[in-house]
């Protein structure tokens, strides 16, 4: 039940308390900086997804729904009642008014996904349902609805298919390298669009804990008995400050051919949005209206992606990060950090004058 009052079908299957609704919100209000910049830029280029859904016909999209219904079970209010009711709370909350086909399909590995060109399809596999309790599932549906809400599900394809046609063209001189570029940055998106849709799974489950338990368990599997969620963001907070240059420049290398942040990573991108002034408007119901899209500047929207990235920069621990801080900055001691080598990038600088000049009084 929504703080309006709406019910949905299966009511005695919805948490007793109350959550609030937003009426036309922008998937503006919860996008990631980097995602809506992106967002915003391909919908001013009007017809540009209208073309590539009258080319749906070259994708495998039609063979796609059809092995879903032939060889999945789709949601509805007489198979997977309690996933169709927190569907359509979804679809309520953050008001999406076509509510999306939904799948569940026989795969232990769990997983969700939002697919499609000419209307969103989401997925989510036996594994993930077997998974996750009632609360963290919520938030699941509810990042699903958020990639549909955003139109994710038609930029990525639409993304897909020109990196699929540019590997054609890779025998071009150095067309390796582009076709490579184009991978990485979209791949970079899709991460971005992934911190985007868990925004959205909070907005729609409103409990932040639950949000927290799904990414771990994801992670961990079904023992929360030997979990913590604290302890699990403790972990985030020591692979982003953990090893030296070397850590960090694998760090870069494992997260480079993934479509998704790693789980400690996105909690921590979840847990601090929660607790930011942006999160705490929207849910005073100040927040970007659907009508307002069409004037959103494409300007704006990447100085404010340009501005997330530099503040990501700035407040990281991570040794290389505080390298590119620290250049940007003029960092007085950046010589002699780059003379001590490695280490000199995983523990702060020597005092000035150096510890063996310090008063006797000051030593440790």
């Amino acid at each position: 039940m929504s703080d309006d009052g709406h019910q949905q079908t299966g009511h005695e299957r919805v948490p007793g308390r109350q959550r609030r609704r937003f009426p036309e919100i922008s998937s503006r209000a919860y996008e990631h900086p980097a995602d809506r910049s992106a967002l915003v830029a391909l919908r001013k280029l009007s017809g540009f997804d209208t073309v590539f859904k009258a080319l749906s016909g070259l994708l495998p999209e039609r063979s796609l729904r059809l092995l879903f219904l032939s060889d999945s079970v789709r949601v509805s209010e007489r198979q997977f009642t309690h996933l169709h009711d927190m569907l359509l709370d979804a679809c309520y909350i953050l008001d999406l008014e076509k509510v999306p086909p939904m799948y569940v399909t026989q795969d232990p590995q769990p997983n969700a996904m939002c697919i499609g060109l000419d209307e969103p399809v989401i997925v989510v596999t036996t594994g993930l349902v077997e998974l996750l309790d009632e609360e963290e599932m919520r938030a699941v549906v509810g990042h699903e609805v958020g990639h549909a809400l955003s139109g994710h599900s038609v930029y990525r394809t639409i993304l897909l298919f020109l990196t699929t046609l540019a590997l054609r063209v890779a025998w071009i001189p150095l067309g390796n390298l582009a076709v490579m570029a184009l991978v990485t940055a979209l791949r970079e998106w899709f991460r971005k669009s992934e911190l985007s849709a868990d925004r959205a799974g909070l907005l729609v489950g409103q409990d932040v804990r639950a949000s927290m338990r799904g990414l771990m368990k994801i992670a961990g599997g079904n023992h929360l008995h030997e979990m913590n969620v604290d302890a699990f963001l403790e972990q985030a907070e020591e692979y982003d400050a953990g090893g030296d240059l070397r850590d960090s420049v694998l760090k870069i290398l494992n997260v480079l051919p993934r479509s998704h942040p790693f789980t400690t990573v996105r909690a921590a991108e979840l847990k601090k949005w929660a607790e930011s002034r942006d999160y705490q408007r929207i849910m005073d119901g100040h927040y970007p209206r659907r009508g307002e899209d069409k004037d959103a500047s494409v300007g704006d929207s990447f100085r404010e992606s340009a501005s997330s990235y530099a503040s990501d920069v700035k407040g990281s621990k991570d040794p290389l990060m505080k390298l590119v801080s620290d250049l940007a900055g003029g960092a007085g001691d950046l010589g002699g950090r780059v003379r001590r080598g490695f280490d000199g990038f995983r523990s702060p600088p020597p005092a000035e004058g150096g510890a063996a000049d310090a008063p006797q009084g000051e030593r440790e």
